[in-house]
């Protein structure tokens, strides 16, 4: 995790391409995971980042088990983990260090820890190097999207050199380009804008955020330990630090370094803070302050806003193009993965034929309820960690004393049962109808470790491909099919699975045909098994899982045809054409036609963005 100055990427006088299926303008974590579920597939893939350079800052530091298992769906997930802090237990501590409430959630339903941080450069350095893959993904550095024209066939998507960037090679602050405009012209299928906050593409749809700006000022001051074995052995955990005096967030990352930030009193100005003497003295009070270099200092506000739409035909939004978090739930950049995760498998599906156009309608359909809930829980947050009146402070304190008390109400924090579920609102996803308000339908599946027939330990993602799946407990669901579902199925890429219990699969003298089609395995911890029988009370029931792993279906197997009929229906396959792909050839590192620096990377930014690609 060795840190290198970051370089200019730069184009070497090779062509740049003027056909695509999708471009993506924006290089932050939304489009580089977007960027993988289409490379992955084989699809042309352009992306445009207006910066020339590296961002080598961090922003976002904190992501989930939900999006770990999405970074697993791209071949990224064990890299990744690499440069990170895995289960770091969250804190709520009065100024003198006493614990007020602790959040440890050890559970994996979804196949990987819940709390894990990490240093933002390394994670998009990653990513970056990991489409390298991929000569089928073209990233285009210096280059800013100035227009685009939509119609029934296509975007024609106008961008040329940057012209006036945040960043440079050697200062912070912004730098004109010398360089000729050099204006030129994609044709793509679909454009997606993951172009952050200030976004390009929503501007030019004309698109307005709802929401509120909050105009409590935060500084923050970015940390890098000079040695790695002094000055933070004291602070190994996150702390929400609730001194109505002064609100501070204590934030552990990876390789020495660190985040505080301080909520700036009523009357402090931006200069005042951001002063050397100033920093130092709030520093002080934690840690030793010439152990450390100091990254960054910034004064920055936030906010809490979702556009008022995320498609118009062929472009869509996606990640804070589309919905602005607050930070305190580390849920900003984590929202723009699952946007990227959603959209991702349904941009795939029209373009191979095996969806119609009108399922793009349900990305914002199903991601907009929740991305709005991530944001309302962020505000609660903040709320609960920033009061700075001492009886809001003793009454908050008195409650969080009682919930912990209770010891249902206790396991229910420290599991974080507060964290909104992966659950799309009722009636607005691609699904079956819940039958009641607990019906899986919807709903993120969970990933159990089980046993192969091999006797090997393996995530159950890993059986269930990127394609749709038909789960049958202690059955084989592919028998209950009629031929022209099981055809529908077969065309979608569909894997066939029988899940047991575990030392549960059939034995005995007699021998027993064997399906070649059919992967069995067995649900180790029993998670999976005891999820099936509380989502419904049947003998041998099916799951249908999407490519995203959410549920279109668990049903009883005579069911089964219904279900995918209605599969059928919804995937408007009636109307589905595109061209279908072959998988990429993967090559190595050094024939890929991305030009990607490779080093783990650090440089210095112009400013704070809260605002996260």
């Amino acid at each position: 995790m060795k840190a290198a100055k970051s370089q200019s990427i730069k184009q070497q006088n090779q062509p740049l391409p003027n056909q695509a299926d999708v471009v993506i303008a924006g290089l932050g974590p939304t489009g580089l995971v977007l960027a993988h579920v289409l490379g992955k597939r084989g699809h042309q893939v352009v992306v445009l980042e207006r910066e020339p350079v590296f961002y080598g800052n961090a922003r976002a530091v904190y992501t989930d088990d939900e999006c770990m298992r999405i970074f697993q769906s791209i071949d990224m997930a064990e890299e990744l983990q690499k440069d990170m802090l895995l289960e770091t237990p969250v804190q709520l501590t009065r100024p003198d260090g006493t614990v007020i409430a602790l959040y440890k959630p050890l559970k994996r339903p979804f196949g990987w820890p819940v709390v894990n941080f990490f240093y933002q450069p390394y994670l998009e350095t990653s990513l970056t190097n990991g489409l390298t893959k991929y000569p089928n993904v073209k990233i285009i550095r210096g280059r800013e999207l100035i227009n685009f024209e939509q119609d029934q066939e296509g975007v024609s998507v106008t961008h040329q050199a940057t012209q006036v960037y945040r960043f440079s090679d050697e200062t912070d602050a912004k730098a004109s380009a010398q360089s000729d405009v050099d204006i030129q012209t994609i044709q793509a299928r679909y454009l997606v804008g993951a172009d952050g906050g200030r976004s390009t593409v929503r501007a030019k749809l004309g698109i307005e955020m709802t929401g509120k700006n909050f105009p409590e000022p935060w500084l923050v001051v970015d940390l890098k330990q000079k040695d790695l074995n002094k000055g933070l052995r004291h602070l190994p955990y996150f702390n929400f630090v609730v001194d109505p005096e002064l609100p501070v967030v204590s934030c552990v990352q990876p390789d020495g370094f660190h985040r505080f930030e301080f909520m700036l009193k009523k009357g402090q100005t931006k200069e005042y803070m951001e002063q050397d003497d100033t920093v130092r003295m709030l520093l002080s009070k934690y840690v030793d302050p010439d152990q450390f270099e100091v990254k960054r200092k910034l004064v920055y506000t936030f906010n809490a806003l979702v556009a008022n739409q995320w498609r118009d035909r062929r472009v869509l939004l996606a990640g804070d193009a589309a919905h602005m978090t607050p930070q305190f739930m580390g849920q900003g950049a984590s929202s723009g993965v699952r946007d990227a995760a959603n959209l991702g498998w349904k941009l795939r599906a029209v373009l191979e034929g095996k969806a119609g156009e009108k399922v793009l309608d349900s990305y914002e359909s199903e991601r907009r309820d929740h991305a709005k809930s991530m944001i309302k829980g962020s505000v609660l947050l903040k709320d609960l960690v920033s009061m700075t009146s001492p009886v809001g402070s003793a009454i908050r304190d008195i409650t969080i004393k009682s919930i912990l008390s209770t010891p249902k109400l206790k396991d229910w924090a420290q599991e974080g049962g507060f964290k909104p579920k992966p659950v799309y609102t009722k009636g607005h996803y691609l699904g079956l109808e819940r039958k009641h308000r607990l019906s899986p339908e919807g709903c993120l599946s969970p990933q159990p470790m089980v046993r192969t027939i091999a006797g090997k330990r393996i995530l159950l993602d890993q059986l269930t491909g990127e394609d749709y799946a038909l789960i049958g407990l202690a059955c084989d669901p592919s028998v209950y099919l009629s031929q022209s579902s099981k055809q529908i199925l077969e065309n979608l890429g569909c894997k066939f699975i029988t899940l047991y219990s575990y030392a549960s699969r059939p034995q005995g003298d007699v021998i027993r045909d064997f399906n070649s089609d059919l992967v069995e395995v067995e649900d180790i911890d029993g998670h999976m098994v005891d999820w099936f029988k509380k989502a419904c009370h049947l003998e041998q029931p099916v799951a249908l899982l999407r490519p995203d792993k959410f549920n279109f279906a668990v049903t009883a197997n005579t069911e089964l045809d219904g279900a995918i009929q209605q599969l059928k229906l919804q995937l408007d396959l009636v109307n589905a054409k595109g061209i279908v792909r072959s998988q990429p050839r993967v090559v190595q590192n050094n024939e890929a036609n991305t030009h990607i620096t490779s080093a783990k990377q650090s440089s210095e930014g112009a400013d704070y963005d809260t605002t996260t690609k």
